[in-house]
């Protein structure tokens, strides 16, 4: 019984709807043949009655859809199939039910003569065609909407995954870069090394906590990449130098780590001196655009881009949105976008 009225609470915008057609229907059959208009017209024991039997069809249809449809998708076949068995069971159970109440009463000869029951088959017909392909779209169209939300979990997971694989190749790459500093650092300046470890200590404490999150507040990552870029200054000092426009365009998200590796891409691939500095510009607008003069290394080895084609694919997963890359004979500059949260 528990089942019975938990199928009903799950369906019943659907069956509030046959009962409302059923209605109408039944009104409208009435002032067809009666040509008045009273108050039996209106009453609902007739869309009572057209709901019982649309729900007996709505039983055996799904009762062969169970046993009968082989694949989890649509199949014209299968569903001719189906439909056809049912409506053929759905007319005999009809038809046996009327014989019963007809013999209770005795109206065998009265509902049961030729023209009675040509017209009556050819209406229990018309009407199971009617509800049962109510039925066949709705029960098919609950069953594609459950699976697109399968198919859009199943890729928000592999997106997850994947985000998080590319997470995992950046943050050794941040590590080892800044251990390289250090131990520079070390043999060069040891109390330098000893301050340069503080503040490296406190950063990489946000790294760790933003490897957990898809994206990160602007303001967090604009101010991570300001103290990153203090650590860049230990090993460089004024060879390369920083500047970031606020067009109070603050809001949004970004991808954890992307400005600072902006940043650290800009340091490895141009030659910056305390005379010509190279000059870095963070612009925050409706996008982020960092911006550094180009002054290429000599005899420097050519990369592979990783570290942009990870940022690329990062955002590819989150956003509609891609990562743009406008490099000229003078300066180099990466656009990427800021996410919106959703409301």
């Amino acid at each position: 019984m528990k089942t019975i009225f938990k199928h009903i609470s799950r369906n019943r915008y659907f069956l509030v709807f046959v009962l409302l057609f059923a209605y109408v229907q039944s009104v409208h059959t009435r002032i067809s043949v009666r040509r008045t208009v009273d108050w039996y017209i209106f009453t609902p024991e007739a869309a009572a009655l057209t709901l019982v039997s649309a729900c007996m069809l709505f039983f055996v249809i799904d009762f062969f859809i169970k046993n009968w449809q082989k694949s989890s998708t649509f199949s014209t076949s299968e569903i001719v199939k189906i439909f056809s068995t049912s409506l053929l069971v759905y007319l005999l159970v009809m038809k046996a039910a009327g014989l019963m109440i007809a013999l209770i009463f005795g109206t065998v000869e009265k509902n049961f003569n030729r023209e009675v029951l040509m017209i009556s088959t050819f209406s229990d017909l018309l009407d199971g065609f009617i509800y049962g392909s109510f039925f066949l779209a709705y029960r098919y169209y609950r069953k594609n909407t459950a699976y697109r939300k399968q198919m859009a979990l199943y890729h928000k997971a592999l997106s997850d995954s994947r985000i998080n694989q590319l997470k995992t190749q950046l943050n050794p790459h941040f590590l080892f870069n800044n251990l390289n500093v250090l131990d520079q650092l070390i043999e060069e300046d040891k109390h330098k090394a000893s301050d340069f470890l503080n503040e490296f200590a406190e950063i990489y404490r946000y790294v760790l906590q933003a490897s957990d999150q898809k994206t990160v507040p602007l303001t967090e990552e604009l101010a991570f990449a300001e103290k990153y870029f203090n650590l860049i200054r230990y090993k460089y000092g004024n060879a390369y130098m920083l500047r970031v426009v606020d067009h109070g365009s603050r809001g949004g998200e970004v991808v954890p780590l992307s400005v600072q590796l902006l940043l650290e891409n800009a340091v490895q691939h141009n030659l910056g001196t305390t005379a010509d500095p190279v000059q870095i510009v963070i612009n925050t607008d409706e996008k982020i655009t960092v911006t550094n003069t180009r002054v290429p290394k000599r005899n420097h080895k050519k990369t592979s881009g990783r570290a942009l084609n990870n940022l690329r694919e990062q955002y590819a997963l989150l956003t509609s949105q891609q990562v743009e890359i406008v490099k000229t004979e003078t300066e180099f500059t990466v656009i990427i976008p800021i996410i919106q949260a959703e409301i």
